[in-house]
Parts: structure tokens; C-alpha cells; sequence
């Protein structure tokens, strides 16, 4: 795995055999516990990539994402969820994240990206705006866990 340093924050992209990386991860840095046997699961799917930020092997930032792939479309990425830890926000780690994950979809010859984010989620919008994307209109996200038929 290559990694870019600017002390002491290092950007750092995981395969399986990294999962122990994620055995440090400063509280708050992602929504929940992190759960390792899903951790591994996740970077064992060569389809998903995950970039962290470390701090003396610490993480305290990472980006995720996943190749979707379409058999009448051109290959995409899926940013999936972006967070930096709120001690270190605003030093530009968010930024750095990003585009190394946007090199390594590229790399995957995705030829479009995107990502999807609240609506008063000002900081990502920002951040994603910063990136020269675009905020698509009309847009309207579901979800559910049990489709109830």
C-alpha cells in the first residue's frame, strides 16, 4: 500500500491484511464500534476501498466507497461515508482523503464519481463542492431494511 505523509497525519489506503489498523480508532471517528469481522469482510470485497488518516497509527479520518458496475453503464464509484474526527476538522484532511480515494476509483477505471450527503451536512457539501463536483437536483433517496413482502 502507498502511503502520502505530511506529518504527523499519514494517508493510508487498507486492504484485508490491514485490518488490524482499524483495532486503533480514536472515538468518534466513525458513527459505531468498529465491528472486525466486518471491517475485513469489507476490504476483502475488492470492490470497496477504504482510505484512512492516521495520527502516530491512530485513525482519526477515513473515506469509503464501492465500485458499481452496470451492464448498460459506464463503471462508477460510490462514495459511501467521509469523517474526519471533530478534534482535527478543518486542516484539510477531508480533502486529502477524498482525492486519494478519487485516484484509486480512477485507477479502477470508474469514469464517473458521486456521492450523496444530507441536506444540512454544510461541511460535506463544502467539501464535495471543493472537489469541482456538482449538487444534482431532483434527487430523492430511500431506503429500507425489511421491504415488508
Amino acid at each position: 500500500m502507498r502511503a502520502m505523509s505530511v506529518n504527523p497525519i499519514t494517508i493510508r489506503n487498507l486492504g484485508p491484511e490491514d485490518a488490524h489498523v482499524l483495532d486503533r480508532v480514536r472515538p468518534g471517528t466513525f458513527d459505531n464500534e468498529i465491528d472486525p469481522a466486518r471491517a475485513w469482510a469489507f476490504l476483502a470485497t475488492r470492490v470497496n476501498e477504504l482510505v484512512v488518516a492516521l495520527d502516530r497509527g491512530e485513525v482519526v479520518g477515513f473515506v469509503s466507497g464501492t465500485v458499481l458496475m452496470h451492464p448498460d453503464k459506464p463503471t462508477a464509484f460510490f462514495v459511501n461515508e467521509i469523517g474526519v474526527h471533530e478534534d482535527i476538522r478543518g486542516q484539510g484532511i477531508g480533502n486529502r482523503l477524498l482525492k486519494r480515494i478519487t485516484e484509486l476509483a480512477l485507477d479502477r477505471g470508474c469514469e464517473e464519481i458521486w456521492a450523496a450527503t444530507e441536506a444540512e451536512n454544510i461541511p460535506a457539501r463544502g467539501l464535495f463542492r471543493k472537489m469541482g463536483s456538482e449538487e444534482q437536483d431532483g434527487v430523492v433517496v430511500y431506503s429500507w431494511a425489511d421491504p415488508g413482502y
